[in-house]
């Protein structure tokens, strides 16, 4: 993961662009992608497509013909979907297009205009602070003009037509924990998937952020209601603790499988509740959809200094860490995959186990973790009940009660209603 992380951060990716499109031609080459264009000008619900920005080279020169600002440095430099310009200006008006973080001087900010026809450098405070020519010459060899947006999907079929929605969203230039590693994190999470047999069908998406789900929202509109699962997945290669933001509904099932995967891992995480702020999970999750999808992250958009900065680089993004959120997603799936409801084939009273092999030879001891899952699942095995709801109530590993079920079942004392999704 680490190492395609490695091969995509250089590239100058937008919300539009053709940056967009290598990132996906690279991801191509290990996932069966769909890859969509979509008009400039078309209507995408209260939106409509953006014209296409892509850039060539940018540059500040001082009056020697020194290169102070070079986008082929950093692609961070230019703020993106800065309009093209050409032209000597005074050191007062150029610091009028600039954007800084006073506050950690050393670092560029990430910046863009995506719907304000304008031009602007980011640089760091301290080089800022550096200039001191009276005039620079300033470049930004770019285009704005009608063409296209680009997403790209892949669907994974499982037994059932219902969905698992995995989203990520691909629109940063050189920032590694924001955007890149929720991309590479859900490619090798679906080139995983791929070699297994699925209950649920798998949709993996990636597209730019807010304007890319919009589109992808109005095209898809009737598709929808497969959707019975979705993930969010955005800054998961960080070393903080999990955190995972529930969708709107705020007990759907992704919301109390991701938290049961969290408590059984015995991996430091939090849980809070969703706020219409943050990632694409506020398009999903806007009333008219109210889609289940929730968002997990390490530490949370805005809560780790180096986030939208330079300093949100390769380094930053550990391949132990990344290692741990891949392996915390496949737990989430488990979950997924593995809950039913059962419907009891002894409801009344509490079937013989040990005539069985289901139940110790030999009582008064304290119940283990195998006796107490196969009486809980027997107790509320009533068809309403899923394992999922059985874990919860019983406070036991899922693992537990879902071995439990099937011994159970193969003893001819539940049965598995048919499937729901």
């Amino acid at each position: 993961m680490h190492e395609l992380m490695t091969e995509l951060f250089p590239i100058c990716r937008s919300i539009t662009g053709d940056g967009m499109r290598q990132t996906f031609e690279i991801l191509s080459s290990r996932l069966p992608l769909e890859i969509t264009e979509v008009a400039t000008g078309t209507p995408v619900l209260d939106w409509t497509v953006p014209r296409e920005w892509n850039i060539r080279d940018a540059y500040v020169k001082d009056l020697s013909g020194r290169r102070v600002v070079d986008f082929r440095r950093s692609n961070l430099h230019v703020a993106s979907y800065s309009v093209p310009v050409r032209a000597r200006v005074r050191l007062a008006e150029l610091k009028e297009h600039v954007f800084t973080l006073p506050e950690q001087p050393d670092v560029i900010p990430y910046r863009t205009t995506y719907y304000a026809e304008r031009w602007a450098f980011c640089m760091s405070e301290r080089q800022l602070a550096s200039l001191r020519d009276a005039e620079y010459d300033v470049c930004i060899d770019s285009s704005l003009a009608d063409g296209s947006l680009t997403y790209a999907e892949v669907l994974l079929p499982g037994i059932v037509p219902e969905e698992v929605l995995i989203s990520a969203h691909a629109c940063h230039p050189s920032l590694a924990n924001d955007n890149l590693s929720g991309v590479v994190l859900a490619t090798f999470l679906a080139k995983h998937l791929m070699s297994l047999r699925l209950r649920y069908s798998y949709r993996f998406l990636f597209a730019p952020g807010t304007i890319g789900s919009i589109t992808w929202l109005a095209r898809n509109e009737r598709a929808l209601q497969r959707i019975r699962h979705g993930l969010v997945v955005a800054c998961v290669g960080d070393s903080g603790a999990f955190t995972y933001k529930r969708s709107r509904r705020g007990n759907s099932d992704v919301d109390r499988a991701v938290a049961l995967a969290l408590r059984e891992s015995g991996e430091p995480h939090e849980l809070v509740d969703f706020s219409p702020f943050g990632y694409d999970e506020r398009q999903y999750c806007s009333p008219g959809f109210d889609l289940p999808v929730g968002c997990l992250s390490r530490t949370p958009h805005g809560r780790f200094p180096q986030y939208h900065n330079s300093a949100d680089d390769l380094d930053f993004v550990a391949p132990r860490e990344i290692a741990r959120s891949l392996s915390m997603l496949l737990r989430v799936i488990d979950v997924l995959e593995r809950d039913r409801r059962h419907q009891s084939l002894n409801p009344k009273g509490e079937p013989q186990l040990g005539r069985r092999g289901l139940y110790p030879s030999v009582g008064g001891g304290d119940a283990g973790t195998r006796q107490l899952a196969l009486l809980w699942v027997m107790n509320l095995s009533d068809g309403g009940h899923s394992l999922m709801d059985i874990a919860e109530r019983s406070r036991l590993p899922f693992d537990a009660v879902h071995r439990a079920a099937l011994d159970l079942t193969e003893h001819d004392l539940l049965q598995v209603l048919p499937d729901e999704a």
